[in-house]
């Protein structure tokens, strides 16, 4: 099992948006960075936990806890000539981006940025470094561990 930071903008698809779809799941859709776009159709596998992250607003943190439930897919935004995320290059039989699916399993009162800052056991994690603009990045182990068990409140 492997875990995961999975960012979005709430004015794209909040917490709340997630809460409100069926099954509390959505497609993960419009990701256009290779890294990111690799990690989901080469590393991230059924039942993977993830953080929900609101980032590109006033105030960026973790608001959910949910999981990996489908495999990768070619994500149909590609082919859309009116979506912002078309791409002339990608073909159905050619798909250069994937998505998966996100299901909801719990909403949690916002661990802020500034809180995740403050844990030296979180110095190391991708989306504090300097630089990183990653919409996904993985999670270590033991950062998942500490996150849950320190800083999620009901």
């Amino acid at each position: 099992m492997r875990y995961w930071l999975m960012k979005s903008e709430p004015s794209d698809c909040s917490i709340d948006d997630l809460a409100a779809l069926p099954n509390r799941t959505v497609a993960w859709y419009g990701v256009r960075n290779y890294q990111a776009r690799n990690f989901m159709r080469d590393r991230m596998r059924v039942g993977d936990g993830a953080l929900f992250y609101h980032s590109n607003c006033k105030e960026p943190g973790i608001a959910g806890i949910t999981r990996i439930s489908s495999s990768a897919y070619p994500d149909a935004t590609q082919f859309d000539s009116k979506s912002k995320y078309f791409d002339p290059k990608a073909t159905p039989e050619q798909p250069r981006w994937f998505n998966v699916d996100v299901q909801l399993l719990r909403k949690i009162p916002l661990i802020t940025i500034g809180e995740l800052r403050r844990h030296p056991q979180l110095a190391r994690m991708r989306t504090l470094q300097r630089g990183n603009r990653l919409s996904i990045t993985p999670l270590d182990p033991a950062e998942w561990q500490f996150i849950l068990k320190n800083l999620v409140r009901d």
